[in-house]
């Protein structure tokens, strides 16, 4: 079987990727203030069923909705594969943090990030530089000493906590699956086409889970915070996809990585200027001196050209 190759365009693919890692660095922030009045099927429910309505819309005005052909020459076991474990993923993830925290979540779910990586580099055959491989070694570094305390009470954590944690870990998993499925999936259909059957394929499946009539008697404030997340599902999934085509998975991978630390920063923007929306994050000199090593890190990993 042929592997899948990127179109070499890298500067679009970096552009893609930090898109992505902007929204997907602003969602947590948005879902912690939705999650305060839905659960969290409804609100996975509505944000993949938002976004097939509406790119199944603009993938018909403009005139590209899959054809059957496209779909004939499609690998289905693949197109199985990325929707199963992208619902698998946003399933272990929502379980586990409820029984952990947002932070430990923020740390183990990078998992998903060096799987992507080290499955570009075994299953497509990419390449990395020795600094690369040294950006890989100060990226870790980096995360250990900004999620330090974290770590600490991973360790020596009760059993409902490392039952969560093992969750996410399994959702961390499953995602880098998903990504690499989809990669090698681009190579017989578009990536609107492949998120599109993603988008219907997760919101049926978790369409026996949700509330549908909690939605309805939303406060403006929170049914906009809900459109939001929807969109943003939407775009950010659909850049992250696109990047797939123009990039190696081990370096998008490594972009990727940042969200977390965006997320953060953003909670203590938006903690300070608005205290009672969500709660703040205090950070050390060792934790914003780890960040530091991440951004390096993931930069070497992203930037260097490979011999």
């Amino acid at each position: 079987m042929s592997l899948h190759q990127s179109s070499g365009r890298w500067r679009l693919g970096l552009a893609l990727s930090l898109l992505t890692v902007l929204l997907w660095g602003i969602l947590p922030i948005a879902l912690a203030i939705t999650l305060q009045v839905l659960d969290v099927y409804t609100v996975i429910w509505f944000r993949f069923l938002v976004s097939f309505l509406l790119l199944a819309v603009y993938l018909g005005i403009r005139g590209n909705l899959p054809k059957s052909e496209q779909l004939h020459s499609a690998s289905w076991k693949l197109l199985a594969i990325v929707t199963l474990f992208l619902g698998i993923n946003y399933f272990f993830f929502m379980q586990g943090l409820a029984l952990t925290s947002p932070a430990n979540a923020e740390v183990l779910i990078q998992l998903s990030t060096l799987l992507l990586g080290f499955g570009g580099l075994v299953i497509f055959k990419e390449r990395y530089h020795l600094y690369q491989w040294i950006g890989v070694s100060v990226m870790i570094c980096g995360y250990v000493l900004f999620f330090h305390e974290q770590l600490t009470n991973l360790i020596t954590a009760h059993g409902t906590y490392i039952l969560g944690s093992i969750l996410i870990a399994l959702g961390a998993t499953a995602w880098a699956i998903y990504a690499l499925a989809q990669k090698q999936l681009l190579q017989s259909l578009s990536s609107p086409s492949i998120m599109l059957i993603v988008y219907g394929g997760c919101a049926l499946l978790f369409t026996p889970l949700a509330r549908v009539k909690s939605i309805f008697i939303l406060d403006p404030f929170h049914l906009g915070i809900l459109v939001f997340c929807a969109l943003n599902t939407l775009i950010a999934y659909g850049a992250f996809a696109e990047s797939l085509e123009h990039w190696e998975a081990s370096r998008l991978s490594a972009v990727i990585a940042l969200a977390p630390i965006v997320t953060l920063i953003l909670v203590g923007l938006i903690s300070s200027v608005v205290p009672n929306l969500i709660p703040s994050e205090h950070f050390s000199f060792v934790a914003i001196f780890g960040a530091a090593l991440v951004v390096t890190g993931s930069v070497a990993i992203a930037l260097v050209k490979a011999d």
